[in-house]
């Protein structure tokens, strides 16, 4: 009997261990990774990709896109890019644009975006984000910000102030 309670209180104290092991906080990630906006779904030409640190690539389809980077398409260039609200951004040809903003809760499907056009041309079809909160999407240009109300639209800058 007395084997048998030593043994039931050993499991009681190991039992007891591993859920306080469960119930504890896990460690914080050392550095939170940047959250990926979209991916680039096609490119036609010399289509570059600018990141926040402003480290330069070579787009591709399917490389993902962060919620701060640049899209710079060459002459005869264009890219289509698809963000986490399914908002479709093509770019055309000669352009520079900035995703500058770009946060999305798939969950509560609540976010914003603030993307400039500094040069060239820009087709938008809005996403959830635009289909629930039309005001959360901006758009920039050199002279003018606008706020759009439709789910389709382009736009076009020629870079001169």
């Amino acid at each position: 009997m007395k084997k048998f309670l030593t043994a039931a209180l050993g499991l009681a104290i190991v039992g007891a261990a591993t859920l306080a092991q469960a119930q504890a906080p896990a460690a914080a990630p050392a550095a939170a990774a940047p959250q990926q906006a979209g991916f680039v779904k096609t490119v036609r030409g010399n289509v570059q990709l600018l990141d926040s640190a402003g480290a330069t690539r070579n787009a591709a389809p399917g490389d993902a896109l962060g919620a701060v980077d640049r899209i710079v398409t060459g002459p005869d260039s264009s890219a289509a890019v698809v963000l986490r609200d399914n908002t479709t951004l093509m770019v055309g040809p000669s352009s520079r644009m900035d995703l500058k903003e770009f946060h999305f809760d798939g969950t509560t499907r609540d976010g914003g975006m603030l993307v400039s056009l500094l040069r060239g041309s820009m087709r938008m079809i809005t996403g959830l984000i635009g289909k629930t909160n039309p005001d959360a999407v901006r758009v920039e240009t050199q002279t003018a910000t606008i706020g759009i109300r439709g789910t389709d639209f382009i736009v076009q800058t020629d870079g001169q102030p």
